[in-house]
């Protein structure tokens, strides 16, 4: 009995356990801190499509505002699960950044609605899927997962440059074939790179946690001074305004749904990774089929609820993973005061003004880094497994046919426009696929020992 009232006690020890009560000021500051990393990550995709597109700035101010306010809904389901949908653990939601290409795609092909309409579909694939976790863990064994992690990073690292130089219609050169002055863009990130290298490598704790989120502060304050940014949409925002529900209606093209569902199947694996992984370091146990498959449950819903803000998929982040490896703060109640954080921001139309007028280098420089931490993680991963026999195969044939095809998409203009729709523009469906397939049917190694004999 008296451990039950002493953990019932105010502690700010508890910010290492799933549950207990936390200071209000700590778990304020630590919630926030917490959810810092998510931040850029959860307005990028948006303000990506939304240039791809080229949304006018009111509806892209106002998406910027809905995914905020989304994310913050999402992650509490997940932190606090309703009838098992969400998983219970330390896991934040947010506008997944494994989808841009596929997004960039569909976007190019069928228009920002058609995004949506598939976003809507293969959340509830993805929905149906989380019923189905114990044949899932089967059929993605590792070398799959850090398969798809890898290419994810692969196929975002030309989209980071892109906004390293500013963005479609900073660099290269005009119709004119006169290059375009970017320097002021290339200063930008480099500097926002910079202070994000430097940060990581010389600090620990806050800052070293929060050496994105600052490096971004600092190139922001900096283009302000050189005169790249126009706070117009600023001004006329308002300071408060309720989540726009439907504004845009999704559209339902077959070209746009299969690679949209094929993606979710990713993103499945990946959430399954997040929850394992979470599970591992925060709380030194294995995760339960049932946090895992309310975890995917909430991906899913969470996704399909986007929609209806006219939001993109919603996934867990693997940076917070990486934060509660680094800080152990692992309490729920903590974590939720981030969520409110984002709920409040969510209302708050002139907050997303500013974040939506931010020039797209800044961005650009935090997302080399984002993204290539992707790239990493997927070879970190592939690394612990033996890639010599079978392993080495799938490796082999996932990377070599999806990405080669990827990068010549050209050898398939034989077949029917939507295979090139949905494969032969993006490395991480096609490597996808492949690595699958060569898991099921290639034959396991034969034991050292039956080798040697």
């Amino acid at each position: 009995m008296e451990e039950t009232k002493k953990d019932k006690k105010v502690s700010g020890d508890n910010i290492y356990k799933l549950d207990g009560q936390v200071p209000l000021g700590k778990a304020i500051f630590l919630g926030i801190q917490h959810i810092s990393l998510m931040f850029l990550g959860n307005i990028t995709a948006i303000l990506i499509i939304a240039g791809i597109v080229g949304m006018d700035s009111g509806l892209k101010i106002s998406l910027v505002q809905n995914s905020m306010f989304v994310a913050g809904i999402v992650t509490l389901i997940q932190l606090y699960p309703v009838f098992k949908v969400g998983a219970g653990l330390p896991l934040v939601m947010g506008t997944s950044s494994a989808f841009i290409s596929t997004n960039n795609l569909i976007a190019s092909s069928y228009g920002y609605p058609a995004v949506l309409g598939a976003s809507l579909v293969g959340g509830l694939f993805e929905t149906v899927l989380g019923f189905f976790i114990k044949p899932l863990r089967k059929l993605f064994p590792p070398i799959v997962t850090n398969l798809v992690i890898l290419n994810i990073g692969l196929s975002l690292l030309s989209i980071g440059i892109q906004y390293f130089g500013g963005g479609s219609g900073n660099y290269g050169t005009d119709a004119n074939g006169v290059p375009i002055n970017n320097i002021n863009h290339l200063i930008v990130a480099t500097l926002v790179l910079v202070v994000i290298v430097v940060l990581r490598a010389k600090t620990t704790g806050f800052l070293n946690a929060s050496s994105i989120l600052i490096g971004i502060i600092v190139g922001y304050i900096v283009a302000i001074f050189m005169g790249m940014v126009d706070f117009t949409d600023v001004r006329e925002a308002a300071w408060f305004s309720l989540p726009t529900l439907m504004p845009v209606m999704p559209e339902f093209k077959l070209g746009a749904i299969i690679p949209m569902c094929i993606m979710f199947i990713a993103t499945t694996i990946e959430t399954m990774g997040d929850t394992c992984a979470v599970s591992q370091i925060g709380l030194g146990r294995e995760a339960a089929d049932t946090e895992i498959s309310g975890a995917v449950k909430a991906d899913g819903l969470g996704s399909a609820f986007a929609t209806l803000f006219g939001c993109l998929p919603n996934t867990t982040y693997s940076q917070n993973v990486g934060l509660v490896n680094v800080t152990k703060v692992v309490n729920r109640f903590t974590i939720m005061t981030g969520a409110i954080f984002l709920i409040l921001c969510g209302f708050c139309p002139k907050l997303s003004a500013i974040l939506s007028v931010m020039p797209q280098s800044v961005l650009g420089g935090a997302a080399v880094i984002m993204f290539s931490s992707i790239f990493l993680s997927g070879i970190q991963g592939l690394l612990k497994e033996d890639l010599s026999g079978r392993n080495g195969m799938i490796v082999m044939l996932s990377m070599g046919i999806g990405v080669g095809i990827a990068n010549t998409s050209s050898v398939l203009a034989a077949l029917p426009s939507w295979v090139t729709t949905v494969f032969g523009q993006n490395g991480i469906i096609m490597t996808f696929v492949i690595a699958t397939i060569a898991n099921l049917l290639l034959p396991q190694d034969k034991p050292k020992e039956a080798k040697e004999a």
